[in-house]
């Protein structure tokens, strides 16, 4: 485990605190206010495909977000979707609630929430993730040699709405260097080694590919070689932008577009030697912890659903709410892809108003599933009756 609370994190800390004020006023630019989702009402007969979806499969996913609003102060707002105290009648009905079948439960939500259609963005992409396998050690040895690195100790994160109120949900990370934050280092100063004395590695794995798109992904299993398995997850990230290498590889000529996960992979593993520079276009750098109980987890702190959790972007849809997902099927064959789905993650390039990561699951089928969505698409937001009058404003 990561040692803290020596000297020189002290020093680096006490730092921070003093000049980071002047810092972020001086230097700092103003973060633009995200555009507001315009909702309209409308009637669960308007959802496409209501009637079809096996609702009961999202009421799991649901409860646990509900088993979260709990624990927080009841006065929290959840923007659009009211306070948590407009969510405290229809979670505790859904937490003793018992359906028979799928009708019961599209009744369930027709008494206790009100669809809005977003007005004022139509459409939007949707992708896939799953949770990824790897091989891997705790030790570095043989194979095993890239490291899944742990936080590190001078990894600075900074909340700046703290600062400023119109700074609320914005978020930098960097390094205090001279009685200043800095840009953390970057994937090709990581894979050079600079991280030696500042983080622990949490695993080593034999493949530099699968730790790249372990990554993208934010969680995944490492079997290990005394036969244990390991569930890991996000643990933080070096604040450099995300930069999707398809775009790249495309850009560049190197794969037919559309670019899916696969042709990603398939160049990469075709391209030893080039493989590492192309992963350096990509700046960020996750950084992962153990992850002990039910997985993977999503940013609202809960355990992710198979098809029915959606990572979105939450200056626009707060985690935890019900959203109803109306997109093309990834194989762009068969029905489109109608469901509940539960607001309950985030991801560096899931940003926009209308843009959502379907999580797949684990296994190979899953894999593949992600691999291939980039649907066009649109979602509904399901918000507790009791939340009706602040929706649209």
């Amino acid at each position: 485990m990561i040692t803290r609370g020596n000297a020189s994190l002290l020093a680096l800390k006490i730092a921070a605190a003093a000049f980071l004020p002047l810092l972020l006023a001086a230097c700092a630019p103003k973060p633009a206010a995200p555009d507001k989702l315009i909702l309209q009402p409308i009637a669960f007969s308007d959802l496409p495909g209501w009637t079809n979806d096996r609702v009961t499969e999202a009421v799991p996913a649901l409860q646990r977000s509900c088993a979260t609003f709990s624990k927080q102060p009841s006065t929290k707002s959840l923007g659009i979707a009211g306070t948590l105290d407009t969510w405290k009648p229809a979670c505790s009905a859904l937490a003793t609630a018992r359906f028979a079948d799928d009708a019961e439960a599209r009744a369930f939500f027709e008494q206790w929430f009100a669809p809005y259609a977003v007005r004022n963005v139509t459409s939007g992409p949707f992708t896939g993730y799953y949770e990824a396998r790897l091989n891997g050690a705790v030790q570095q040895t043989g194979p095993y040699q890239t490291p899944l690195w742990q936080r590190p100790d001078d990894l600075v994160t900074v909340d700046l709405g703290a600062f400023k109120p119109e700074w609320k949900g914005q978020r930098i990370a960097g390094k205090v260097a001279a009685h200043k934050l800095e840009p953390y280092d970057d994937r090709a100063v990581v894979t050079r080694g600079s991280l030696t004395g500042r983080a622990q590695p949490l695993l080593w794995v034999d493949d530099p590919v699968d730790a790249f798109f372990l990554e993208i992904q934010g969680s995944g299993r490492v079997r290990l070689t005394d036969g244990n398995e390991w569930r890991i997850g996000y643990e933080a990230q070096n604040g450099q932008a995300y930069v999707p290498i398809g775009r790249v590889l495309a850009d560049e000529g190197e794969v037919d577009k559309p670019v899916t996960m696969a042709k990603i992979r398939a160049w990469l593993k075709a391209h030893p030697q080039q493989a590492q520079a192309m992963m350096n276009h990509n700046p960020s750098v996750v950084f992962f912890r153990k992850i002990e109980g039910d997985g993977p987890l999503g940013a609202q702190g809960v355990a992710l659903t198979p098809q029915r959790s959606l990572a979105v972007d939450p200056a626009f849809v707060p985690l935890g709410i019900p959203v109803w997902l109306d997109a093309e099927n990834p194989a762009k064959q068969g029905p489109r892809l109608q469901r509940l789905v539960v607001a309950q993650d985030t991801g560096g390039a899931i940003k926009g108003a209308v843009r959502g990561d379907l999580f797949w699951g684990a296994g190979s089928e899953a894999e593949a599933n992600a691999g291939m969505m980039q649907s066009a698409g649109t979602y509904y937001l399901l918000l507790p009756k009791a939340a009706h009058d602040d929706a649209g404003r």
